[in-house]
């Protein structure tokens, strides 16, 4: 859809057009590409110089350890400097996360590669700092979800740190690195299939790739109206940033089951570390904070026994009990005496939304504290399965050239861009970053590992994008090779790498897989070296194919 009079005001800009500081950055960048093809003995003229985008695919740990294996080897290749573009989904975007936190890291990889496997194989973030976090998350802005809960429970535990700082403090506009894109979707425009659910950050803009609507990235989740900011909101931090971009669970709703153990599991030690019964154990006006306490955990234990088909009629009875006791007997008959038909999910799930909602309501019409507050809002997006949520900076704004559905919402649900492919080809498609060759490590877990490719092809030829048609031999799904080249006429050539194949693997690809599936639990430092070896021999392996298509990506030019 082709913009309308291009549009600015206030950080929004509507515009299919680079951002003027991308626009130097790409500029500069492509310089230095241009010596680094000279030391590898590649002679072209400025004007020939490739745009060569790096993509790293989502897959948790895997997916973070193996782009760190890729990058090393590229870097030791000297192909690392030829790259224009680094970016990445979910897993990919951890690991660039912890890379440009040291400016300038392409230039001493090593050692920078050294301090990352080093805190990846030492012990989790303390409970009390993650707490700390989340009340920061919760008191510091308007919208809190369950990608902050995320952020502090899960991503911390792969991570091994929280990361305060911003994603516009990683970045100097006078780096050596490839530009980073972290990439996301749009929860809505995906699930009824409108609007563009492709959705990038970068140092300077958040924004939607296809259409061409960006904010300046540090007012991304600040409230605006037609254009204009009204509200202040921080801006996101990069722990905050790697749980939105790998927030994997935050799709499917049969994921819950899940989610409500971890909660069941979390509870007990947010009351441990957040020391409430101390606090409030010293004023005799405090409300009965462990009764709360008491009550919730039931109602999680009851969300829980619905979704397993155990009837939770007991349960319902203790939190009635307990309700009536906190609220002096004004819900006597909260609880409605009869067994749920636990053989209708449907009907079982929607009425626990209900009971969930209301038992929160009742608890808030009592009494507000902090502590049983933010129990409160996590079992609210729990009920509610919100994740990702934020001001809309596009609300109310008056543009042809974007769909009426991203004007009208005053908040967008954003999520794991895996949820709908796996590999981030869509940031780099943009017509105005002109890509000419897209290098994709597929650290994917798909049982065929050709899936990216593929409906990257198959979205493009629905969206008449340019992009190479894609044919895999058959035989190569179950026995994949480690380097695919895909070409066509006005189209980026694309080269397709997956992790774990027959060169780097040999007749173990599944015992590879096995080994590394994506919820597995962090890796210890022997998992963590083997892997970086394996992705790397991708690279080792390749090298002279990567040159060879570098050289033809310059003829293209000539």
């Amino acid at each position: 859809m082709s913009a309308s009079k291009p549009q600015e005001s206030v950080g929004v800009r509507i515009e299919h057009s680079l951002n003027k500081k991308e626009e130097a950055f790409v500029a500069r960048r492509r310089n230095a590409v241009l010596q680094s093809l000279n030391k590898l003995k590649i002679r072209c003229r400025q004007t020939e110089v490739p745009n060569i985008a790096l993509l790293g695919s989502g897959g948790g740990q895997r997916a973070m350890v193996g782009l760190l294996g890729s990058l090393v080897q590229l870097q030791k290749t000297g192909l690392l400097d030829c790259v224009l573009y680094l970016s990445g989904v979910s897993g990919s975007t951890w690991c660039m996360a912890s890379l440009y936190q040291d400016p300038d890291w392409s230039t001493h990889l090593e050692s920078v590669k050294d301090k990352i496997i080093q805190r990846l194989s030492s012990s989790r973030v303390s409970w009390t700092e993650a707490f700390d976090k989340l009340k920061t998350y919760y008191s510091g802005k308007d919208i809190f979800t369950l990608t902050d809960v995320w952020a502090v429970i899960f991503v911390t535990d792969y991570v091994k740190e929280i990361d305060k700082h911003k994603l516009t403090d990683h970045w100097d506009q006078q780096s050596k690195d490839p530009f980073p894109i972290y990439t996301a979707i749009d929860k809505e425009c995906k699930q009824h299939k409108d609007g563009d659910p492709w959705f990038e950050i970068t140092p300077y803009e958040a924004g939607y790739s296809l259409i061409g609507a960006f904010v300046e990235t540090s007012s991304f989740g600040s409230k605006f109206e037609n254009g204009h900011k009204i509200e202040d909101q921080p801006e996101i931090d990069m722990l905050y940033l790697q749980a939105l971009c790998g927030s994997a669970l935050a799709d499917g709703e049969q994921d819950k089951k899940f989610m409500w153990q971890i909660i069941k599991e979390f509870f007990p030690l947010l009351k441990i570390e957040t020391g409430m019964l101390e606090e409030t154990s010293k004023d005799p006006n405090s409300p009965p904070v462990d009764e709360c306490y008491h009550l919730l955990m039931d109602l999680v234990d009851m969300n829980l026994s619905v979704l397993n088909g155990i009837d939770p009629s007991d349960l319902g009875e203790s939190i009635t009990t307990k309700l009536n006791k906190l609220t002096g007997g004004k819900h006597q008959q909260f609880f409605q005496k009869r067994k749920l038909n636990l053989t209708d999910k449907e009907a079982a799930k929607k009425y626990m939304k209900q009971y969930t909602e209301d038992v929160c309501n009742a608890l808030s019409h009592c009494f507000s504290f902090w502590h049983c507050d933010i129990w409160k809002r996590i079992l609210e997006c729990f009920n509610q399965w919100i994740w990702g949520r934020n001001h809309n900076f596009l609300h109310n704004m008056k543009d042809k050239a974007v769909p009426s559905t991203l004007l009208e919402s005053e908040t967008r649900d954003y999520e794991d861009a895996g949820l709908l492919l796996n590999s981030p080809y869509f940031s780099v498609l943009r017509k105005e970053r002109n890509i000419d060759l897209i290098i994709s490590l597929d650290f994917s877990d798909d049982v065929d590992p050709f899936t990216t490719v593929k409906e990257a092809a198959d979205t493009c030829g629905k969206l008449k994008i340019p992009f190479p048609e894609v044919n895999i031999p058959s035989e190569d799904v179950k026995k994949p090779k480690d380097f695919y080249v895909f070409t066509g006429q006005n189209t980026p050539t694309v080269i397709h790498i997956p992790l774990f194949n027959v060169v780097n693997c040999e007749d173990d690809i599944e015992t590879w897989r096995n080994n590394y599936k994506t919820f597995k639990g962090p890796y210890c430092a022997e998992m963590i070296t083997d892997l970086m070896e394996v992705a790397g021999k991708n690279i080792i392996n390749n090298k002279d194919k990567l040159l060879e298509q570098i050289h033809l990506a310059i003829k293209i030019h000539k």
